[in-house]
């Protein structure tokens, strides 16, 4: 078979590439191993957020009281949760079927191996090889999967990934996490709430470490507000297994410490997966486990590309889908400019929630930028207050000279909703006046943006 383009992968990159490519006219197929969708649909983005739904909702039935409402022995169904976390997955996996239907692109199911000559071989389940052709070019979408360190081998039951974290037949009675970014943090939330003892271990001198300080302290203190260990400055050195418990050796500053606990969760980042895809055999360039790419994610060999997590920058499923939007509009003949990877949003879907763009503040300082910083708190908003969510704030940096809109940093309720309005700003070029000149609804959390700026400027007025 003969196409103009193939995606290797259906992940957020990939379906979404291909999508792109079948709107602009170009014969399209996409090879996928496992489940359409990827990871971030099968066992990532999604199911998370379906866990910690979940979880949040259990967190409110507790919370009862706090809203005059009186709720008696709510009990949270560990194996009922990760159902339903599997049902809103699966339910996602065939819109994306149904959006290849109707984009008219082929599937074709198996593992795929690009081959000189703009091709790729794909093996199917019984081991059978088909050759398929792509006379505009390959893109290579192969996604990543969870890191293993050497010493944390990763068994699937003790001593897990993501991936097991969401399917676990029982709930553990106690869990460290190691890694505080958003994988980490996430998790800890999910199984803190739920009743599990959850210790959290980060090798850097504060959790969450992309994100501003300020940042970090604030969730620091609500994750021990609601009982969750944290450990910063430390590392897991080993785990021993022994009669189905583990014994995590912790080395911090003040020496060894030993945590029993039921499960070790492994939440240190990502690897790529390029191994055994044929990048060796037609010369495409790597460095550091990841594909080198340029700005329009073409590899060093011509009608090759390859976006996502297999390529340098943010791993995120967002991203991932714009690098392939960008890639086959460029492929196709259009001239789209090349993405600013400084205005990328990020967000932990904890509780609370974070969210930011662009610098933080120490970033923005070693850039050699005069500043102007606001911050509002929820504690000072009344949606906030009615909402029982009082915790936490939008803080914004300007640029003192121009007015520019440096970085957006969010902690709190729904601010993973909130932050696009900033990623916007950053995209228009928006003054910081004319952000406290832009009328925002009331009450909203919203609201606290608008304050944020208002309070760089001297003119906040709910403070």
């Amino acid at each position: 078979m003969n196409y103009d383009i193939i995606v290797v992968g259906s992940g957020p990159g990939g379906y979404v590439t291909a999508i792109r490519a079948s709107q602009l006219g170009l014969k399209t197929a996409v090879v996928e191993k496992e489940s359409l969708g990827g990871v971030c649909l099968n066992w990532g983005c999604i199911p998370t957020k379906a866990l910690l739904k979940s979880a949040n909702v259990f967190d409110y039935l507790n919370h009862a009281e706090d809203y005059g409402i009186t709720v008696k022995d709510a009990k949270a169904d560990f194996g009922a949760i990760i159902k339903r976390s599997r049902g809103v997955a699966e339910g996602m996996s065939k819109g994306v079927q149904f959006l290849m239907k109707k984009n008219k692109i082929d599937v074709i199911n198996g593992f795929g191996k690009v081959i000189a000559g703009k091709k790729v071989e794909v093996t199917d389940d019984n081991g059978k090889k088909e050759v398929y052709a792509a006379s505009k070019g390959v893109i290579i979408a192969t996604g990543a999967r969870s890191r293993q360190l050497p010493n944390l081998p990763q068994d699937g039951k003790n001593i897990i990934g993501y991936r097991e974290a969401m399917s676990l037949e029982k709930q553990p009675k106690k869990m460290v996490v190691v890694g505080s970014g958003a994988i980490g943090i996430e998790f800890a939330y999910f199984y803190n709430s739920l009743g599990t003892d959850v210790t959290v271990v980060e090798f850097q001198d504060r959790i969450v470490p992309v994100e501003d300080k300020d940042v970090s302290k604030e969730l620091t203190k609500s994750l021990k507000k609601q009982g969750i260990k944290v450990m910063t400055s430390s590392s897991v050195e080993k785990v021993d297994v022994k009669g189905g418990k583990c014994t995590a050796h912790v080395k911090t500053k003040k020496g060894e410490e030993t945590i029993e606990c039921d499960v070790v969760l492994s939440a240190v980042g990502i690897e790529a997966n390029i191994e055994g895809i044929g990048l060796e055999d037609v010369g495409i360039a790597t460095d550091k486990g990841k594909i080198l790419v340029n700005d329009y994610y073409q590899t060093n060999i011509p009608g090759y590309y390859a976006i996502g997590d297999c390529v340098p920058g943010q791993a995120l499923a967002h991203v991932a889908s714009a690098e392939g939007i960008l890639c086959v509009e460029k492929i196709a003949g259009h001239n789209p400019e090349p993405l600013d990877y400084n205005n990328i949003p990020g967000c932990t879907y904890a509780s609370p929630e974070i969210s930011s763009v662009g610098y933080t503040e120490e970033q923005a300082k070693e850039a050699g930028y005069e500043l102007k910083i606001g911050k509002f708190p929820f504690s000072a908003s009344g949606k906030a207050s009615a909402a029982g969510a009082n915790e936490g704030f939008v803080k914004l940096i300007f640029d003192a000279k121009y007015g520019e809109l440096l970085g957006g940093h969010m902690i709190g309720m729904n601010v993973t909703e909130m932050i696009a309005e900033l990623v916007a700003v950053r995209k228009l070029e928006t003054t910081g006046e004319e952000l406290i000149k832009t009328v925002h609804p009331h009450p909203t959390m919203s609201e606290a943006v608008m304050e944020a700026a208002a309070a760089a400027y001297d003119e906040v007025i709910h403070l």
